[in-house]
């Protein structure tokens, strides 16, 4: 008999209240959050050896809901897979698997944002390097001022310090960046410190492990 695998989205409980309609709430409750996902997927990587799933969005509303915010709108940032002129499988499935994610992050209503990935050869084999993905998110986040004029706060998921000069240009502006991000002490790690963007912001909150398995998508089994 085949077990057939479903996943069902585990919902977050509300631990805050907002009265009303929340687009009558005060300014300074609403926010913009700003996804850096190459640094988020490397994230979650990082925290599991296996493969895990969970749902950015119950994540956002989480860590948001614990500092008395309220999301407005959620912009990601990713790059589909590198194409050759003429693709081979392997290329194709992993921009098939990609489009799906992006079609679902779309679905939730994300503002999806795209660059492109640049091959590199370095000797006998390649390198791949997203472009123009920083570029997009720094133009939004200043852009962003348009829609929002009477925005307080801006949230940036990233722990690239490229994002320092947009994070001092907000704050000219009297806009309050609040970075989410992880890091170890070790040099050595992969997530080490950056002082130079967590100096940037007005506050940070550090992700841990246990966001993720918050949010966690539950995995049923079907006789």
């Amino acid at each position: 008999m085949i077990k057939e695998k479903v996943y069902k989205e585990k919902k977050i409980e509300k631990s805050v209240i907002l009265p009303g309609d929340p687009f009558g709430l005060p300014d300074d409750f609403k926010v913009v959050v700003f996804i850096d996902n190459a640094y988020l997927i490397r994230l979650e990587n990082y925290f599991f050896e296996d493969k895990f799933s969970y749902s950015v969005k119950n994540l956002v509303e989480f860590l948001a809901e614990k500092n008395n915010f309220f999301v407005s709108k959620i912009y990601l940032y990713d790059a589909p897979p590198f194409q050759s002129k003429q693709s081979n499988e392997r290329e194709k499935k992993m921009k098939e698997n990609y489009d799906k994610f992006i079609s679902f992050f779309k679905m939730q209503g994300f503002i999806v944002r795209e660059g492109r990935t640049q091959r590199l050869r370095v000797g006998d084999s390649f390198i791949y390097r997203q472009k123009g993905v920083d570029m997009l998110l720094g133009i939004d986040m200043i852009g962003i001022l348009k829609e929002f004029p009477k925005l307080k706060t801006v949230i940036l998921l990233s722990g690239d310090s490229d994002f320092v000069p947009v994070v001092k240009k907000l704050k000219s502006f009297g806009i309050k960046v609040v970075l989410w991000t992880y890091f170890e002490k070790n040099r050595k790690n992969p997530f080490s410190r950056s002082n130079y963007l967590i100096d940037s912001v007005d506050e940070f909150i550090k992700l841990n492990k246990e966001d993720f398995v918050g949010c966690k998508i539950k995995e049923l089994e079907n006789e």
